[in-house]
């Protein structure tokens, strides 16, 4: 098989939850150039449908699903959806995310509850409610989209809650693919640094002192734009990365090299 043909996505179906905005409508873009059909399963209807537009326009399907990743019938629904349309799910990007900043000790357990059911509980729902449909396949990859928060801590944001999620999702990726390795499901955590999205402009526009510290502490010195994920994300995605699962991949621009 040659190279082109490893990387080739054609015809896939891949959902990615939080697709319409930030990391996830770059890395959706990525792998609809790469020639796979694209499900955007959010909140958030109107960048969804925003995000459906671009897609489309490289010649691919796009399905948009209204989903909350914390409410299982949701989920359900939309597993049952995309069947419908494609009659199968090959990959699956958990991609949907909050943090909230907060000192431990005064930390609201609203606050808490709110990171955790949203990162580490939605990303196992959907990868159950999505997993038994790669494991009735016989085949599947999912990727869970982690930080390097959840291998370190990233001082001096104090957000114990969002560590623990990233923690969380990242062990979560490897228990679930040492259980289905033999199964024909892989599953892999991508793990990025500091990226530069919409939703972080602002703060970084505020001329924050911590952005310089989080700069001194990378050795690239920078943030990373979202368009840097495309290359990796088309690799868990596509048959390049066979061989992978339970691994994490970290691109942090070396923050977490030190």
């Amino acid at each position: 098989m040659s190279v082109q043909e490893l990387f080739n996505l054609k015809d896939r179906v891949t959902v990615i939850t939080g697709g319409g905005q930030g990391l996830g409508k770059e890395m959706a873009l990525a792998l609809a150039d790469a020639g796979s059909n694209i499900v955007i399963a959010q909140r958030n209807m109107k960048t969804a449908e925003q995000a459906k537009a671009e897609i489309e326009a490289l010649g691919v399907k796009c399905l948009t699903v209204k989903m909350d990743v914390t409410k299982p019938d949701e989920v359900d629904a939309m597993v049952s959806a995309v069947l419908k349309e494609f009659g199968k799910i090959d990959v699956l990007f958990n991609n949907s995310g909050v943090c909230i900043l907060g000192d431990a000790e005064s930390m609201p357990l609203e606050d808490w509850n709110t990171v955790i059911n949203t990162n580490l509980n939605g990303c196992f729902i959907v990868s159950q409610a999505v997993g038994k449909v790669m494991l009735k396949q016989g085949k599947g990859n999912i990727i869970n989209v982690a930080s390097m928060s959840g291998m370190i801590v990233n001082t001096p944001q104090n957000q114990c809650s969002y560590n623990a999620s990233k923690g969380g999702i990242i062990m979560l990726t490897k228990s679930m693919a040492t259980e289905w390795a033999q199964k024909g499901v892989r599953v892999n955590a991508l793990c990025p640094g500091y990226m530069r999205t919409e939703m972080s402009e602002e703060h970084y526009q505020s001329k924050d002192p911590m952005i310089d510290r989080w700069f001194s502490m990378t050795p690239m010195g920078r943030s990373g734009v979202p368009s840097e994920l495309r290359g990796i994300a088309v690799y868990l995605a596509s048959d390049a990365s066979s061989y992978a699962t339970g691994a994490t991949y970290l691109v942090d621009g070396g923050y977490t090299a030190w």
